[in-house]
């Protein structure tokens, strides 16, 4: 099988984020894509505005919009929920133990912004990272491809880097907690049932 691993804070999960997951599985004949909020961001110090369980929520809410009979499946998943000695959420940890449950034949894709694949040499064993999977690098307005050149990858890792173009994000969380906050409903970014949620847990100011 072809594995998606779509990780981030999803603070909240918006309607931009299915249409890169959308886009990213019929690109690359994905069979799964895993929506994994992360509890503790190793570089977000600061957190995240809705708690662990309140972003799972809201991320199985997301994941509801496709359909369940039509492929690929999108799936909520707690690979990356808080650990029991409050450490930070370390991606290749949670690649590790994604991996071992998979068969060896299965291929595993992460998903990312290029904005914060630029960020790799920041990660904890990005060595390590591309050998655990592929990743499928989707492009931002603000971030031209050519950028990837300063990380002076190998041809090796080249190889495992897939890019995908055409994939427009109306907006970013941190502009939809903002708009949340100043009263506006995002009905263009937010689904019914997660504008619902959000307002019925009083988050981000709604």
């Amino acid at each position: 099988m072809r594995i998606g691993f779509f990780g981030g804070s999803f603070d909240p999960p918006h309607l931009g984020h299915l249409a890169v997951a959308r886009a990213a599985a019929h690109a690359f004949s994905l069979d799964r894509v895993l929506f994994v909020p992360t509890a503790h961001q190793p570089l977000k110090p600061t957190g995240a505005a809705a708690s662990y369980q309140e972003r799972l929520a809201m991320v199985s809410l997301l994941c509801k919009l496709q359909p369940a009979d039509i492929s690929p499946h999108f799936e909520p998943s707690a690979l990356d929920a808080p650990l029991p000695d409050g450490a930070p959420n370390y991606t290749v940890d949670t690649l590790t133990r994604l991996r071992d449950t998979l068969p060896s034949t299965d291929r595993l894709f992460v998903i990312l912004g290029t904005d914060a694949f630029l960020g790799l040499p920041r990660w904890r064993s990005p060595d390590t990272l591309f050998t655990l999977a592929e990743w499928i690098i989707v492009s931002r307005p603000n971030v031209s491809p050519q950028e990837l050149d300063t990380l002076k990858l190998t041809p090796a890792q080249r190889q495992r880097i897939h890019q995908l173009h055409g994939v427009c994000e109306p907006a970013t969380a941190t502009q939809i907690r903002a708009l949340l906050a100043a009263g506006s409903d995002c009905s263009d970014l937010l689904s019914p049932s997660l504008l619902q949620y959000i307002r019925t847990h009083h988050l981000y100011g709604a």
